[in-house]
């Protein structure tokens, strides 16, 4: 079975990672995304990989090459990892589902598929599919968790 991705060292997804780590984890996003039935062209689309590497070279991230060490790629694949979390909570027991999900039309995103989404809209796509999935990082995006942490302080301090 292939490692968790919270197994993975994700507080930079992959900057400070071992070689050997990203290459597992560049591994696991590609069967991810092989699995929603992307092409060549849209996986380099929806981690907007750099110009200079062509939907012909994909291969080479299925085999043993890491993605570019690339701050956009990296909060990419770090959505990519949440999005996958979020669907193994979802669907527990059933992997099908996953790979379903995705791929039918949701009426929270217009009709449209969840992986259409995050193609034809890239970043702000992939944030919705995410905040769709996972409450608290929708709740992190308000500003909540912050002002929670501090309230939280704030009465730790009056019951000293």
């Amino acid at each position: 079975m292939a490692p968790s991705a919270r197994e993975f060292c994700l507080v930079e997804c992959t900057t400070e990672c071992t070689l050997d780590e990203r290459r597992l984890l560049t591994r696991r996003i590609m069967d991810l995304l092989d699995g929603w039935g992307l092409s060549a062209s849209d996986v380099a689309s929806i981690l907007q990989l750099p110009q200079s590497i062509k939907p012909r070279h994909m291969g080479r991230f299925r085999d043993a090459e890491p993605f570019p060490n690339d701050p956009r790629v990296n909060r990419r694949v770090a959505y990519l990892v949440r999005i996958e979390d979020a669907l193994l909570t979802y669907f527990p027991r059933n992997p099908e589902m996953r790979s379903l999900w995705v791929k039918r039309g949701n009426t929270r995103f217009g009709r449209r598929s969840p992986v259409a989404l995050m193609v034809e809209d890239g970043e702000s796509g992939m944030i919705s599919v995410l905040s769709h999935l996972d409450c608290t990082f929708a709740w992190d995006l308000t500003g909540s968790r912050s002002d929670y942490g501090n309230d939280h302080a704030d009465r730790s301090i009056r019951q000293e």
